[in-house]
């Protein structure tokens, strides 16, 4: 393979993403394998190559329609394209990251390869990639991301540091960190393993120095057995009222990084004065700018005193509340978009009148699929139940550009699983206000105690201890809280487990070959807890003979 040798091109990224898509195709066995919990529910190497592969399908389309499809358009259509097919919370991840990282190479302009770009690229990558976690967790993904990007700043340092130092060495920081990951989460040590989606994140990484060089580096040997996020400046105001200003004006602004702490200033001061909603973020000579006013030329002289203003975009505000209006007058009405992990699910919730999205452990749903079922549904008002914990975050992502470009309101319960998802359906009410039917369907799948049983796949070390291959596993709020030779007996405790903090109805979902078993473990609550009502279900989903919850 040649090495890259000129400026940032549209071939040089679709080589990248060609090779990481098969880098990931190879290893994502090995990275689904270093799952720490002993059940083959373990799919961060599969996400990760489902959101890379979906950018690099819909790249390739778009350069076969259009052979003079450029940089820019190319690598807008990317960040999309990734985002679109995000799965699980790696893949969500991921796809921030490229989002992030071809988003600040745009800015730098096509010609500019410079080692501190790249450098600065991977940065915000790694900050995108900490701002898409509600709680950051060392020894993850994250860890690899910040010392690869960490070491890219470093190597960038050098007067004559070419952009291949500094892929190769965050490439190299990257595997080193990914070693470590074990001494920072004690998780991963117990079960002697390092992080997957750190793993997973070292074969991108390689990718980009193969692409950059040329080489491809030594194969990787997975073992077996304080950071800021830059907050924007801004002035809240009241918008879009009638003595208001008229304009939304965005662009984004290069900047000399010599004098760009007075010139931002400046600018700041300036806008503050022409208008509200005043939003400056950014740093290292590219700044996104957002302002609203009534006098457009003025917003825009006040970013050429500043630096060079390009990607200029104005809003009429009376236009846009016209369009949203008639964009809203074909919805209506208020759905239900449920995640369910089998026929049975599905026909559950069906039956309820939500709208479907097949999912859960191996097969869990992109931010595509999720975003179309939304925005298909013809509804002005949905209410998403992931009920899996790693779709969590591909559902906010869908619900976010689903109001912000479909112009539907959209809210996400926060479900961890299916039979939390049960539950807040079986109160949903379309005749309620919006937010008090979230509400209650929230509250309600919060109060919804759930478990369920399956069986250890390989040895490893659990919450309730050591587990063999074979070994019944009770699972209690996602945590193995059980660990047995018999299924029956492990799904009793967990039910008893369950119930020790009362209840008044027990749901039990049987999975494949778990209907008998289901009937069994039903009968045994009822003559233990003549008090408490049982419903049994046949949700036929894989990997767990049963699913419960106590309400």
């Amino acid at each position: 393979m040649e090495p890259v040798t000129h400026g940032i091109t549209l071939d040089g990224i679709a080589r990248f993403v060609d090779i990481a898509t098969d880098a990931l195709s190879s290893a994502r066995e090995e990275i689904d394998a270093l799952n720490v919990y002993p059940v083959p529910d373990g799919d961060t190497g599969t996400n990760m190559f489902l959101t890379v592969s979906a950018a690099r399908d819909e790249l390739r389309a778009a350069r076969a329609a259009d052979p003079d499809l450029g940089l820019e358009e190319g690598m807008a259509l990317l960040a999309r394209a990734a985002l679109m097919g995000a799965r699980g919370n790696s893949g969500v991840i991921l796809s921030q990251m490229l989002r992030a990282y071809v988003t600040h190479l745009a800015g730098a302009g096509t010609d500019d390869r410079r080692a501190q770009t790249i450098a600065a690229a991977m940065s915000s990558a790694t900050d995108a990639s900490y701002a898409a976690v509600g709680t950051p967790v060392e020894g993850t993904i994250l860890t690899v991301a910040r010392a690869a990007s960490d070491a890219a700043l470093a190597a960038a340092e050098s007067p004559d540091a070419r952009a291949r130092d500094v892929f190769t060495a965050a490439a190299a920081a990257a595997r080193v960190a990914l070693a470590r990951t074990p001494e920072q989460l004690a998780v991963l040590a117990q079960a002697g393993v390092v992080d997957a989606g750190g793993r997973g994140l070292t074969v991108v990484l390689d990718a980009v120095e193969t692409t950059a060089t040329g080489r491809r580096p030594m194969p990787y040997a997975a073992p077996i057995g304080t950071h800021h996020i830059p907050v924007a400046t801004a002035v809240p105001s009241d918008d879009l009222t009638e003595d208001g200003p008229a304009y939304e004006v965005m662009y984004l602004l290069e900047t000399s990084p010599d004098e760009e702490d007075d010139a931002i200033l400046a600018l700041r001061k300036t806008l503050a004065g022409l208008g509200d909603s005043l939003v400056v973020v950014g740093g290292g000579g590219l700044w996104n700018v957002h302002v609203h006013v009534d006098d457009v030329g003025a917003a825009i002289e006040a970013g050429i005193t500043a630096g060079r203003p390009h990607r200029v975009r104005v809003t009429h505000f009376a236009e846009q509340i016209a369009d949203h209006r008639q964009k809203a007058s074909t919805r209506t009405g208020r759905r239900v978009v449920a995640v369910a992990a089998g026929p049975g699910l599905s026909a559950l919730f069906e039956s309820a009148g939500a709208v479907v999205v097949l999912g859960g452990p191996g097969q869990r749903p992109s931010t595509g699929q999720l975003l179309e079922a939304i925005t298909t549904c013809g509804a002005a008002e949905v209410v998403v139940l992931p009920n899996d914990g790693d779709t969590v975050r591909a559902a906010e992502i869908a619900a976010r550009t689903a109001e912000a470009e479909h112009d539907v309101a959209v809210e996400v319960i926060p479900t961890h699983a299916q039979v939390q998802g049960l539950a807040a359906i079986s109160v949903h009410e379309p005749g309620r206000a919006f937010d008090a039917d979230v509400r209650e369907m929230t509250a309600t799948a919060r109060h919804a105690r759930h478990g369920a049983v399956t069986v250890a796949s390989r040895q490893a070390i659990t919450m309730a201890g050591p587990c063999e291959p074979g070994d019944a596993l009770g699972v209690i709020a996602g945590d193995f809280a059980v660990v047995g030779s018999d299924l029956e007996t492990v799904a009793n405790d967990v039910l008893e487990r369950l119930l020790a903090g009362g209840g008044e109805l027990v749901t039990i979902v049987s999975g494949e070959g778990g209907v008998e078993l289901a009937d069994r473990v039903a009968a045994r609550v009822e003559e233990r807890h003549p008090h408490v009502d049982v419903a049994v279900h046949d949700g036929g989903q894989p990997r767990y003979p049963l699913l419960v919850s106590v309400e």
